[in-house]
């Protein structure tokens, strides 16, 4: 299951753009957002994440 963005929680700080290691986090509109196609579900995002947007539902 891919890594979900809880937008209201994200700050845009990028932190889980530079830790994914398949490429699949980028920024829009100051928020992150998954490529849910090119992640491969390994929670480095989740660990990363200083605001704990970021979940494996």
């Amino acid at each position: 299951m891919p890594a979900k963005i809880d937008a209201e929680k994200c700050t845009g700080c990028e932190t889980c753009v530079s830790e994914c290691p398949s490429e699949a986090i980028t920024m829009a509109e100051e928020k992150a957002v998954v490529d849910e196609e090119a992640c491969v579900d390994c929670g480095v995002c989740v660990d990363a994440c200083p605001t704990e947007a970021i979940s494996m539902d």
